[in-house]
């Protein structure tokens, strides 16, 4: 489900909470609270029969949007609904990543993409991820190897060029840097 912009400010203007708490500089995790939960699970639930996600799905969505403008991420959200600030370009820009993490990355095609200088993107995405680009695609890229191999999806070497590392001996090292323990050990075909 995206987070828009659009959605989120339109909801905005039906807000009558003032406050503004301070806003967090990255995507952060938090508890999800009952009332977030339910809408999640009315969503998921609609979502097996298509006449009934395409009549009751936005409206389960709208909700999901309201409880995180109200709830504990409140202030990021926020900030995603104001079209004038670069989370929205960057949210953009991690959902194309994580539909093309396998594909070589260009920083300056996104920053192109999100319509800002590649320094202003950086920033932006360094502000909101606390991580690069190019280290969220490939925490991405290893995150994604590592359910492959849980879910015995094709040996060591065939999983690394799948999500996109060009050599072995590399996505090895990174696997172990990331993980604490190498990929064939991870695999249960060892």
């Amino acid at each position: 489900m995206d987070l828009s912009p659009q959605a989120i400010a339109s909801l905005l203007l039906e807000t009558t909470d003032t406050a503004t708490a301070p806003a967090r500089r990255r995507l952060l995790v938090s508890d999800a609270t009952p009332k977030l939960l339910d809408p999640v699970v009315r969503l998921l639930r609609v979502a097996r029969c298509p006449d009934d996600l395409r009549v009751l799905g936005p409206s389960c969505q709208r909700e999901i949007l309201w409880r995180l403008l109200t709830g504990d991420q409140g202030a990021l959200t926020r900030r995603i609904g104001r079209a004038d600030n670069g989370l929205a370009h960057v949210v953009r820009a991690i959902g194309w990543i994580r539909e093309h993490y396998d594909e070589r990355l260009s920083v300056a095609d996104l920053a192109r993409m999100c319509g800002m200088s590649t320094f202003s993107f950086h920033r932006h995405f360094r502000a909101a991820t606390s991580v690069t680009p190019l280290r969220f695609q490939k925490t991405l890229r290893l995150q994604t190897a590592r359910t492959l191999l849980w879910a015995r999806s094709g040996s060591v070497t065939d999983i690394a060029h799948r999500v996109g590392c060009e050599s072995p001996s590399q996505f090895n090292r990174e696997y172990r840097k990331l993980f604490g323990t190498s990929p064939g050990r991870d695999s249960p075909r060892s």
